[in-house]
Order: C-alpha cells, then sequence, then structure tokens
C-alpha cells in the first residue's frame, strides 16, 4: 500500500489535472454543477454494481471517477469563489469530529447502536427540524424506505422485536388480499405500497440491505433467461415459439449452473 505521502501526491496530481482540463479541454471548460449531476448519479450506480460483483478492480476504478467528481465540484465552486476542495475536507471532518464525540469527546457508548442515536440527536441539536430531513427526496423508493425507517428507529421509534415486525407484514399481506379482491386500483396499490415498506422494515431487522437483496436476485433471475435466450438461440427457434414448459427445461437447466 502506498504512503501518507505518496496518498497525498497521488491526490496533488489530480487536483493539477483538473486545472489543466478546466484550463484547457473544451468539454470540461462546458461543465457546470448542473451538468455533471446526472453523470454523478451514474457514476455512482457503476460503484454500487462493481461492490455487488464484489470486482474490486472496478471498485478502485470506479471510486476514481466519484473521486473525479467531488474535485470537479470543489474546482467549479473556486471559481465562484464560494469553496475549494480544502473548504470541502474541513467541512466533513468537522462534521465526524462533532458527531463522534464518543472519539473525540467524553460521552460513553456501548455499542453502534448507541452510536447511531447519538448521531440523530446531534442532527437534531444543528438546527435540523426533522430526523428526516437528511434522507434526499430523489432517492429510489426502495432505498428511501429503508433510510426513512433508519433515521426513525435512531431515535426511538422502532418495533422491539423480529416478530412483532413479521406480524406486520402478514397484516399488510391480508389488507392487500383484501383491496385485491375488492378491485379498487387505487386501494391496491396503497396496500402494495404499505407491503413493500413492512418488508424492508423486516429486512432492516434480519440485517439485510433489501436494496441489495433485488439487485442480486435481478441479477440471478438476468443470468437464467440469457441462458435461455442462448439455449433457443442454439436451437434456431425463437423464445416467442417455445412453450412454457420448453423453456421451463432450460431455465431448470440454468438454476443448476
Amino acid at each position: 500500500m502506498n504512503t501518507r505521502a505518496e496518498q497525498l501526491k497521488a491526490f496533488d496530481r489530480l487536483l493539477t489535472i483538473m486545472d489543466e482540463l478546466r484550463e484547457q479541454c473544451p468539454w470540461d471548460k462546458k461543465q457546470t454543477m448542473e451538468s455533471l449531476r446526472h453523470l454523478t448519479i451514474e457514476e455512482t450506480y457503476e460503484l454500487g454494481d462493481a461492490i455487488l460483483d464484489n470486482d474490486l478492480d472496478e471498485v478502485k476504478k470506479e471510486l476514481g471517477d466519484v473521486l473525479l467528481h467531488i474535485v470537479f465540484y470543489a474546482k467549479i465552486g473556486s471559481e465562484t469563489q464560494d469553496f475549494d476542495i480544502a473548504d470541502v475536507c474541513n467541512s466533513i471532518c468537522d462534521k465526524l469530529v462533532d458527531r463522534h464525540p464518543h472519539i473525540y469527546g467524553d460521552v460513553k457508548v456501548e455499542n453502534e447502536e448507541d452510536v447511531k442515536r447519538n448521531w440523530e440527536k446531534l442532527k437534531l441539536k444543528e438546527g435540523k427540524t426533522s430526523v428526516l430531513e437528511g434522507v434526499p427526496k430523489s432517492l429510489p423508493a426502495l432505498v428511501k424506505a429503508n433510510r426513512i425507517q433508519d433515521k426513525v428507529a435512531g431515535v426511538g421509534f422502532d418495533w422491539e422485536a423480529p416478530n412483532q415486525v413479521w406480524e406486520k407484514v402478514e397484516e399488510e399481506l391480508n389488507e392487500f388480499k383484501a383491496e385485491v379482491k375488492a378491485g379498487d386500483k387505487d386501494a391496491i396499490e396503497s396496500e402494495f405500497g404499505d407491503v413493500l415498506f413492512s418488508m424492508v422494515n423486516y429486512a432492516r431487522f434480519l440485517n439485510i440491505n433489501p436494496e441489495n437483496a433485488l439487485e442480486r436476485t435481478n441479477k440471478k433471475f438476468s443470468k437464467r433467461f440469457q441462458y435461455l435466450e442462448s439455449k433457443a438461440k442454439s436451437l434456431n427457434k425463437p423464445l416467442k415459439e417455445m412453450t412454457l414448459a420448453e423453456m421451463d427445461v432450460f431455465w431448470e437447466e440454468a438454476k443448476t449452473l
């Protein structure tokens, strides 16, 4: 691994390259925070994919892409005299010190849950009116549900045991079934949302990340379906001309691979 001096030298190199690109490259000169935003989101998802694939070489590359965006935003901020990369670093350093009084102060904690509760209390002392203010509005719904539940649990609004949460899941499922039977589409959608929300909550009690779990299933399904497609292609038979029974044979094969 690199020494601290080598790490700082590498970061300085990136800052220098960013300065040069901003001055000399037509594309880089044209970018704004708004134009970079969707690209940053895309890079973050690519990093997430690499993490789920456990491809550490790709994780390294995608972290570089994300870091580039951070440096890019800081460079733009410095041009408008609003902030620079030092301000960004000092801001997060100050926040970490302030929110870890059990490390940098005299607060005592027993476990991770104590740390999380202290974190949310400190945020409220900083002037936030709700523990939910830290949940971005633009988060995907599944991720947002998990973060909302995590936030409120941090201040004690939570179930006591997993079995209580599962009972809530069953309750929501029964309400969903009743609305499906009644046929009111709006009510069906509402109750389906309640089922998903309660399942996310149950996953949290089992220490399962629901986003990761669903993405693993997405990947598993995609691989199996692509195997089915390859088998159909080898038979020169379009999938739409195959019966479900024929497709199921290859599907079961894919599950054993």
